[in-house]
């Protein structure tokens, strides 16, 4: 079942377990709350029993003095329930937003943890409404859910056995419309759940598609698409709004009913307490009293139908954030190995790895690279290249065979210092909406501005960055929209050099810069590469000539390798590549 039309159980004990090893922290106030819950239950029946003794014993026997003092105490249990009220909502909605901060902050480490599998195969738009949406919806389950819950039943048991040591059987008649009620809440109950079910869907799309279709708008309107997505988005938008209008439309049937039923259930006291009144069975202060209790009765009633559906709303949202936070499938084991320095020797052994199941991308992939080398990967677009480099950087885990940095199995690695050493210029440069000196050193405090400038010299892009605004201090955008295809490469190259890498990975990192740029990323290289190892891919054959060892890879296996002189003599593929080409340049 598509989980997000599961429904889940009201009470699924292991969950709220769970939920509460999140509130452990806090069980102090937890219990605090508890506490003022039970409390504001206790005083909800004082008032009634106040007005009955007042007309009874104090307005029929004419005492004027101790009126007084009952409007006294009357209004002094009116101040202590709106302390309580105050204490009970105040304290409900601080506890759900620490929790719910907690909660969000652990399930984006989670998210940082996660293998690029993972995002592969989980639209974004789903994640935001698991950060966002489903982390949110845990924050009603504290103010209106199982605490709530427990207080609105304990307001009920002790009305009813109020009701009943006052007159038990104006009490029978005013519970005599429970029945009815009690079907009618059902039944809005499940549809109530069901519609909440299809809102929760309906918002998921929707961020699905906005979050997809803002971050392609270059292609949308490329192709001059615009009307089309916007047809499409509104009948998404029209299907949210169905379904948010099918939730009102039982609010709006559900309320006037209970409010009938309620209505039926005060006329009835009154019918039958006139009779008694007249007869001198009951007082005229019980009947007040009943009138009062019967609107105490069924206020709770009303709520709990909507304190259910948040509760189970809470549940299944609890269930979806704690399987991605318990999940397996997709973290990274880290490792312990942090050596203080690395020499760069990188190995293959007999390596296959699939990205679905066993549909192999790569097959039997072996290859040794010494400190300082420089290893060369080219081929056609799909053969496997830049799958080597993601498993060298541990982004995705091989299925069959080993890798080696230093001798090491990559496995055994602490992940951010293996990453730390391996500096990677990819093709698609991503910068974030930020400044330059930001999306440089990502926020890592050991790099210091000194040591980004001169990384920023080296590159050959210092000058350029001091000509922006602010210079450093220049915020890029979103996706680094204001810079150039070529300027956004040579910020990302200064990236991946500031961190000192003893590897350096160039997957395709100049074929979308222009001949100028190009030459400034080869100069360069041709600094930086000294005394690091450097694995290269690129399609422009001309950039790779000096490799010491150049890889051919077709269809996931290595066909030829060796350096540009002996393969052009081999007459193979990389001959054949070469040609073509020297062809397209000619």
């Amino acid at each position: 079942m598509n989980e997000e039309h599961k429904s889940g159980r009201i009470f699924d004990w292991a969950i709220l377990r769970r939920l509460y090893d999140f509130v452990r922290p806090y069980q102090g106030r937890f219990y605090l709350l508890i506490g003022i819950i039970m409390l504001a239950a206790c005083l909800a029946p004082l008032t009634p029993l106040l007005i009955r003794y007042t007309i009874d014993n104090v307005i029929g026997m004419g005492d004027y003095q101790q009126l007084t003092v009952m409007l006294a105490i009357m209004i002094g249990v009116l101040v202590m329930q709106a302390i309580v009220q105050f204490s009970n909502t105040y304290l409900s909605g601080w506890l759900g937003q620490y929790v719910i901060r907690d909660i969000r902050v652990q399930l984006y480490r989670k998210i940082l943890q996660l293998r690029l599998k993972f995002f592969d195969n989980t639209p974004i738009g789903r994640l935001v409404t698991r950060s966002i949406s489903d982390v949110e919806t845990l924050a009603d389950v504290f103010s209106e859910g199982m605490a709530a819950i427990a207080g609105d039943i304990l307001q009920l048991v002790l009305i009813i056995g109020v009701m009943f040591y006052t007159d038990w059987r104006l009490a029978a008649i005013s519970l005599s419309t429970i029945p009815l009620m009690l079907f009618s809440t059902y039944v809005f109950k499940e549809k109530i759940k069901k519609s909440f079910n299809e809102v929760r869907t309906a918002v998921a799309n929707l961020n699905s598609f906005v979050q997809e279709h803002i971050t392609g708008m270059n292609i949308v309107q490329i192709f001059g698409s615009e009307q089309i997505e916007a047809e499409k988005f509104q009948e998404i938008n029209n299907e949210h709004r169905q379904a948010n209008i099918r939730s009102i439309w039982y609010y709006s049937v559900y309320y006037p009913v209970a409010d009938i039923i309620s209505a039926v259930a005060v006329g009835l006291v009154v019918w039958y307490g006139a009779k008694q009144i007249i007869n001198a069975d009951v007082t005229f202060g019980t009947v007040t009293a009943f009138v009062m209790f019967i609107n105490l009765f069924f206020r709770p009633i009303r709520m709990l139908a909507d304190r259910f559906n948040t509760l189970q709303m809470g549940i299944v949202s609890t269930d979806r954030i704690l399987k991605l936070l318990d999940s397996d499938e997709f973290t990274l084991n880290n490792g312990t190995h942090a050596p203080a320095t690395l020499r760069g020797e990188v190995e293959f052994n007999h390596v296959w790895f699939a990205y679905n199941n066993e549909d192999y991308v790569l097959r039997d992939i072996s290859f040794r690279v010494s400190a300082g080398e420089t290893v060369a990967f080219v081929g056609a677009t799909g053969a496997g290249k830049s799958s080597i480099i993601n498993l060298l950087s541990r982004f995705y885990d091989i299925n069959k065979g080993e890798i080696l940095v230093d001798g090491v199995d990559v496995h055994e690695y602490e992940l951010g210092h293996l990453r730390r050493n391996i500096g990677v210029v990819l093709q698609d440069v991503f910068l974030f909406s930020d400044t330059i000196e930001n999306n440089i050193t990502l926020g890592d405090k050991r790099i210091s501005h000194e040591k980004m400038v001169e990384a920023a010299k080296l590159v050959g892009v210092h000058d350029f960055i001091e000509r922006l605004p602010g210079g450093y201090q220049y915020n890029v955008m979103e996706r680094g929209s204001t810079l150039s295809v070529g300027q956004r490469q040579l910020i990302s190259f200064v990236r991946a050099m500031v961190q000192d890498p003893k590897i350096i990975v160039l997957d395709e990192a100049t074929s979308s810069v222009d001949t100028e740029t190009e030459e400034m990323i080869q100069n360069a290289i041709s600094t930086l590469m000294k005394g690091r190892t450097a694995i290269v891919i690129a399609h422009r054959l001309s950039t790779i000539q000096k490799a010491n060892n150049i890889i051919v890879v077709d269809k996931g296996r290595i066909v030829e390798q060796g350096n540009h002189e002996e393969l052009l003599q081999r007459e193979g593929f990389y001959a054949n590549l070469y040609r073509m080409q020297y062809k397209e340049m000619v």
